[in-house]
């Protein structure tokens, strides 16, 4: 029975071959369940987390990197755990666009995707 690359999961088992998961040895004490970023859509993958660059709104700035994957139109919520205070969409030299603030919701961040789009976003953290 063959099904679409979308509906076998390819892009996800392919980030778990190229990026494999490596234990770290810890204690035993039990730790919660924490994630800094989920994204609602697993059309969305959230490829890159990085601290912003020295343009961008201070040194408590960072910029994920998502794109859409399956070639559709799609609105997803990024959520995230970390305290972020303000939220823009931004260039690829990490630039703020024209018209481009993200109204912080409780469901997180609305992002809307074209087929094949990457979006760049710049959150700033409360200290």
């Amino acid at each position: 029975d063959a099904g679409s690359f979308q509906e076998a999961g390819v892009i996800q088992h392919a980030y778990n071959l190229n990026f494999p998961l490596h234990l770290v040895p810890a204690n035993s004490a039990q730790c919660p369940a924490w994630s800094a970023f989920s994204v609602s859509s697993p059309a969305v993958v959230l490829e890159t987390v990085k601290q912003a660059g020295a343009r961008a709104e201070g040194p408590d700035a960072m910029v994920v990197r998502l794109y859409e994957a399956y070639g559709s139109t799609v609105t997803a919520w990024l959520q995230t755990s970390l305290p972020v205070k303000e939220a823009m969409l931004c260039d690829l030299l990490e630039r703020p666009v024209a018209q481009g603030h993200l109204p912080l919701g409780l469901q997180g961040l609305r992002l809307s995707f074209t087929p094949f789009c990457v979006l760049s976003v710049l959150l700033v953290l409360s200290r």
